[in-house]
Protein backbone atom coordinates (compact mmCIF):
# COMPACT_ATOMS: atom_id res chain seq x y z
CA UNK A 1 0.00 0.00 0.00
CA UNK A 2 1.85 2.90 -1.34
CA UNK A 3 0.00 5.39 1.01
CA UNK A 4 1.01 3.06 4.08
CA UNK A 5 3.96 1.52 3.80
CA UNK A 6 5.30 -0.80 6.16
CA UNK A 7 8.78 -1.22 5.33
CA UNK A 8 9.81 -3.48 7.99
CA UNK A 9 9.38 -7.61 7.92
CA UNK A 10 9.85 -9.72 11.14
CA UNK A 11 9.32 -13.37 10.48
CA UNK A 12 6.62 -15.18 12.40
CA UNK A 13 7.03 -18.91 12.35
CA UNK A 14 7.97 -18.55 8.61
CA UNK A 15 5.59 -16.01 7.86
CA UNK A 16 6.29 -12.93 7.19
CA UNK A 17 4.80 -9.54 9.20
CA UNK A 18 4.91 -6.17 8.43
CA UNK A 19 5.54 -3.56 10.66
CA UNK A 20 6.86 0.35 11.02
CA UNK A 21 8.34 2.32 13.81
CA UNK A 22 8.38 6.15 13.75
CA UNK A 23 8.51 8.95 16.02
CA UNK A 24 10.41 9.68 19.10
CA UNK A 25 9.85 9.24 22.91
CA UNK A 26 8.37 6.70 25.02
CA UNK A 27 7.25 3.18 23.09
CA UNK A 28 3.69 3.22 21.71
CA UNK A 29 2.52 -0.07 20.27
CA UNK A 30 -1.05 0.74 17.99
CA UNK A 31 -2.56 -2.78 17.32
CA UNK A 32 -5.81 -2.60 14.75
CA UNK A 33 -8.64 -5.27 14.90
CA UNK A 34 -10.85 -7.37 12.13
CA UNK A 35 -11.09 -6.93 8.99
CA UNK A 36 -9.00 -3.86 9.07
CA UNK A 37 -5.35 -3.29 9.20
CA UNK A 38 -2.42 -0.70 10.34
CA UNK A 39 -3.91 1.74 8.27
CA UNK A 40 -7.11 2.38 10.85
CA UNK A 41 -4.12 4.42 11.88
CA UNK A 42 -3.53 6.88 9.42
CA UNK A 43 -4.99 9.90 11.00
CA UNK A 44 -3.63 9.29 14.61
CA UNK A 45 0.10 7.90 14.63
CA UNK A 46 1.87 10.98 12.71
CA UNK A 47 0.29 13.17 15.99
CA UNK A 48 1.54 10.16 18.37
CA UNK A 49 4.93 10.23 16.66
CA UNK A 50 5.07 13.53 17.80
CA UNK A 51 6.23 12.53 21.85
CA UNK A 52 6.31 9.15 21.10
CA UNK A 53 7.86 5.91 18.89
CA UNK A 54 5.03 4.30 17.82
CA UNK A 55 5.18 1.13 16.88
CA UNK A 56 2.43 -0.13 14.11
CA UNK A 57 1.73 -3.46 12.03
CA UNK A 58 -0.66 -5.75 10.53
CA UNK A 59 -1.74 -8.33 11.99
CA UNK A 60 -0.57 -12.40 10.62
CA UNK A 61 -2.79 -12.52 7.67
CA UNK A 62 -4.47 -8.95 7.62
CA UNK A 63 -3.40 -6.07 5.13
CA UNK A 64 0.77 -6.09 4.65
CA UNK A 65 1.47 -9.16 6.27
CA UNK A 66 1.67 -12.90 4.49
CA UNK A 67 -1.41 -14.10 3.79
CA UNK A 68 -1.64 -18.45 2.71
CA UNK A 69 -3.74 -21.46 2.35
CA UNK A 70 -4.22 -23.26 5.94
CA UNK A 71 -3.15 -20.48 7.72
CA UNK A 72 -3.94 -20.33 11.34
CA UNK A 73 -5.16 -16.32 11.65
CA UNK A 74 -7.21 -16.87 15.20
CA UNK A 75 -7.18 -15.12 18.27
CA UNK A 76 -5.30 -17.50 19.36
CA UNK A 77 -2.09 -17.48 17.90
CA UNK A 78 -2.40 -13.09 17.60
CA UNK A 79 -1.14 -13.05 21.16
CA UNK A 80 1.66 -15.24 20.10
CA UNK A 81 2.42 -13.00 17.82
CA UNK A 82 2.50 -9.34 19.87
CA UNK A 83 4.11 -11.35 22.68
CA UNK A 84 7.19 -12.40 20.10
CA UNK A 85 7.52 -8.60 18.34
CA UNK A 86 7.81 -6.51 21.65
CA UNK A 87 10.64 -9.45 22.24
CA UNK A 88 11.77 -8.72 19.07
CA UNK A 89 11.62 -5.09 19.26
CA UNK A 90 12.65 -5.38 23.25
CA UNK A 91 10.26 -3.50 24.85
CA UNK A 92 9.66 -3.90 28.23
CA UNK A 93 6.04 -2.70 29.32
CA UNK A 94 5.13 0.43 26.31
CA UNK A 95 1.90 2.21 26.66
CA UNK A 96 -0.49 0.34 24.24
CA UNK A 97 -3.46 0.98 22.11
CA UNK A 98 -5.41 -1.82 20.72
CA UNK A 99 -8.96 -1.84 18.38
CA UNK A 100 -11.54 -4.57 18.20
CA UNK A 101 -9.18 -8.27 17.89
CA UNK A 102 -6.33 -5.90 18.94
CA UNK A 103 -8.21 -5.35 22.23
CA UNK A 104 -8.81 -9.17 22.83
CA UNK A 105 -4.94 -9.94 21.34
CA UNK A 106 -3.81 -6.85 23.92
CA UNK A 107 -5.55 -9.04 26.65
CA UNK A 108 -4.57 -12.05 25.42
CA UNK A 109 -0.91 -11.24 25.80
CA UNK A 110 -1.32 -9.87 29.27
CA UNK A 111 -2.35 -12.31 30.75
CA UNK A 112 -1.87 -15.86 28.83
CA UNK A 113 1.82 -14.24 27.76
CA UNK A 114 2.71 -12.32 30.58
CA UNK A 115 3.41 -9.03 28.61
CA UNK A 116 3.17 -5.90 30.34
CA UNK A 117 2.26 -2.41 29.85
CA UNK A 118 2.82 0.88 31.23
CA UNK A 119 -0.99 1.48 30.08
CA UNK A 120 -3.54 -0.11 27.93
CA UNK A 121 -6.66 1.90 26.27
CA UNK A 122 -9.00 -0.31 24.72
CA UNK A 123 -10.98 1.40 21.32
CA UNK A 124 -14.27 -0.86 20.97
CA UNK A 125 -12.46 -4.33 21.61
CA UNK A 126 -14.14 -7.85 21.39
CA UNK A 127 -13.60 -8.96 24.69
CA UNK A 128 -16.99 -9.54 26.17
CA UNK A 129 -19.39 -12.28 25.17
CA UNK A 130 -21.24 -13.01 22.97
CA UNK A 131 -19.85 -11.60 19.88
CA UNK A 132 -19.80 -12.22 16.65
CA UNK A 133 -22.39 -10.94 14.05
CA UNK A 134 -25.16 -12.34 11.85
CA UNK A 135 -22.92 -11.94 9.21
CA UNK A 136 -19.99 -13.76 10.82
CA UNK A 137 -22.35 -16.56 11.94
CA UNK A 138 -23.25 -17.14 7.93
CA UNK A 139 -20.02 -17.17 6.93
CA UNK A 140 -18.40 -19.38 9.26
CA UNK A 141 -21.52 -21.23 8.51
CA UNK A 142 -21.13 -21.70 4.64
CA UNK A 143 -17.42 -20.57 4.38
CA UNK A 144 -16.58 -22.12 1.04
CA UNK A 145 -19.73 -20.23 -0.85
CA UNK A 146 -18.49 -17.47 -0.08
CA UNK A 147 -14.77 -18.13 -0.95
CA UNK A 148 -16.18 -19.06 -3.99
CA UNK A 149 -18.23 -15.64 -5.17
CA UNK A 150 -16.88 -14.03 -8.27
CA UNK A 151 -14.81 -11.21 -7.53
CA UNK A 152 -17.33 -8.60 -8.20
CA UNK A 153 -19.78 -10.00 -5.10
CA UNK A 154 -17.11 -10.40 -3.12
CA UNK A 155 -15.64 -6.47 -3.20
CA UNK A 156 -19.18 -5.74 -3.10
CA UNK A 157 -20.03 -7.85 0.29
CA UNK A 158 -16.97 -5.98 1.88
CA UNK A 159 -17.13 -3.20 0.96
CA UNK A 160 -21.20 -3.29 2.62
CA UNK A 161 -19.41 -4.95 5.90
CA UNK A 162 -16.86 -2.55 6.48
CA UNK A 163 -19.38 0.80 5.86
CA UNK A 164 -21.67 -0.92 8.70
CA UNK A 165 -18.97 0.05 10.65
CA UNK A 166 -18.34 3.64 10.28
CA UNK A 167 -20.93 6.10 11.38
CA UNK A 168 -20.31 8.71 8.44
CA UNK A 169 -20.59 8.58 4.97
CA UNK A 170 -17.27 7.28 3.48
CA UNK A 171 -16.23 7.75 0.10
CA UNK A 172 -15.21 5.44 -2.02
CA UNK A 173 -11.07 6.40 -1.93
CA UNK A 174 -11.18 6.86 1.76
CA UNK A 175 -12.80 2.88 2.19
CA UNK A 176 -10.34 1.79 -0.67
CA UNK A 177 -7.22 0.65 1.59
CA UNK A 178 -9.27 -1.07 3.35
CA UNK A 179 -11.18 -3.20 0.62
CA UNK A 180 -7.52 -4.13 -1.20
CA UNK A 181 -6.16 -6.17 0.74
CA UNK A 182 -8.84 -8.77 0.28
CA UNK A 183 -9.12 -8.20 -3.09
CA UNK A 184 -7.87 -10.90 -5.66
CA UNK A 185 -7.83 -14.85 -5.39
CA UNK A 186 -5.19 -14.35 -2.28
CA UNK A 187 -6.73 -11.56 -0.44
CA UNK A 188 -10.43 -12.98 -1.27
CA UNK A 189 -9.51 -16.17 0.26
CA UNK A 190 -7.87 -14.69 3.43
CA UNK A 191 -11.17 -12.82 4.50
CA UNK A 192 -13.33 -15.57 4.87
CA UNK A 193 -10.46 -17.38 6.43
CA UNK A 194 -10.28 -15.09 9.09
CA UNK A 195 -13.60 -15.02 9.41
CA UNK A 196 -14.47 -18.98 9.75
CA UNK A 197 -11.71 -18.76 12.07
CA UNK A 198 -13.16 -15.96 14.83
CA UNK A 199 -14.41 -18.09 17.96
CA UNK A 200 -15.40 -17.05 21.20
CA UNK A 201 -13.50 -19.07 22.97
CA UNK A 202 -10.30 -17.30 22.52
CA UNK A 203 -12.13 -14.35 24.79
CA UNK A 204 -13.82 -16.87 26.99
CA UNK A 205 -10.22 -17.91 28.37
CA UNK A 206 -9.74 -14.60 29.72
CA UNK A 207 -12.79 -12.65 30.19
CA UNK A 208 -13.54 -13.55 33.72
CA UNK A 209 -9.14 -12.57 34.66
CA UNK A 210 -10.25 -8.87 33.82
CA UNK A 211 -9.71 -7.92 37.04
CA UNK A 212 -6.37 -9.26 37.29
CA UNK A 213 -5.04 -6.45 34.81
CA UNK A 214 -2.09 -5.10 35.68
CA UNK A 215 -1.85 -1.43 34.18
CA UNK A 216 -4.18 1.44 34.03
CA UNK A 217 -6.89 0.95 31.90
CA UNK A 218 -8.90 3.39 29.59
CA UNK A 219 -11.83 2.32 27.20
CA UNK A 220 -13.07 4.48 24.51
CA UNK A 221 -16.45 2.99 22.45
CA UNK A 222 -18.20 4.66 19.58
CA UNK A 223 -21.67 5.21 20.79
CA UNK A 224 -23.27 4.34 16.71
CA UNK A 225 -21.19 1.69 17.39
CA UNK A 226 -23.18 -1.35 15.30
CA UNK A 227 -21.49 -3.96 15.47
CA UNK A 228 -20.38 -4.17 19.18
CA UNK A 229 -22.77 -2.15 21.48
CA UNK A 230 -22.34 0.11 23.93
CA UNK A 231 -23.38 -1.65 26.83
CA UNK A 232 -20.28 -4.12 26.20
CA UNK A 233 -18.22 -1.20 26.58
CA UNK A 234 -19.94 -0.36 29.89
CA UNK A 235 -19.71 -4.27 31.09
CA UNK A 236 -16.46 -4.19 30.20
CA UNK A 237 -15.23 -1.62 32.39
CA UNK A 238 -17.37 -2.78 35.51
CA UNK A 239 -15.42 -6.13 34.75
CA UNK A 240 -12.03 -4.05 35.54
CA UNK A 241 -11.45 -1.87 38.35
CA UNK A 242 -10.60 1.62 37.77
CA UNK A 243 -11.07 1.32 34.28
CA UNK A 244 -11.99 4.60 33.19
CA UNK A 245 -14.67 4.97 30.00
CA UNK A 246 -15.50 7.20 27.36
CA UNK A 247 -18.20 7.22 25.48
CA UNK A 248 -17.91 8.99 22.29
CA UNK A 249 -20.62 10.48 20.17
CA UNK A 250 -21.52 10.20 16.80
CA UNK A 251 -18.63 7.30 16.08
CA UNK A 252 -19.36 3.98 15.04
CA UNK A 253 -17.10 0.54 15.41
CA UNK A 254 -14.49 1.94 13.51
CA UNK A 255 -13.76 5.13 15.58
CA UNK A 256 -10.19 5.78 13.56
CA UNK A 257 -12.47 7.11 10.89
CA UNK A 258 -15.43 8.73 12.58
CA UNK A 259 -13.68 10.61 15.57
CA UNK A 260 -9.47 10.27 15.19
CA UNK A 261 -9.46 13.51 17.51
CA UNK A 262 -11.10 11.92 20.18
CA UNK A 263 -8.63 9.07 20.03
CA UNK A 264 -5.68 11.28 19.67
CA UNK A 265 -6.95 13.30 22.78
CA UNK A 266 -8.03 10.75 24.70
CA UNK A 267 -4.33 8.97 23.95
CA UNK A 268 -1.97 11.89 24.87
CA UNK A 269 -4.09 13.15 28.01
CA UNK A 270 -3.85 9.63 29.30
CA UNK A 271 -0.23 9.40 28.68
CA UNK A 272 0.59 13.03 30.20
Amino acid sequence: MSNWPLPKTYSFRDQTVRFNVTGNGPPLVLIHGTPFSSYVWHRIAPHLAQKHTVYYYDLLGYGQSEQRDAQDVSLGIQNVLLAALLTHWQLEKPDVVAHDFGGATSLRAHLIDGCEYRSLTLIDPVAVAPWGSPFVRHVRDHGDAFAGLPPYIHEAVVKAYLRGAIAREIPERELAPYVTPWLGPTGQTAFYRQIAQMDQRFTDEVEARYAQLRCPVRILWGEEDQWIPLARGRQLAAAIPGARFQAVPNAGHLMQEDAPEAIVAAVLRGLA
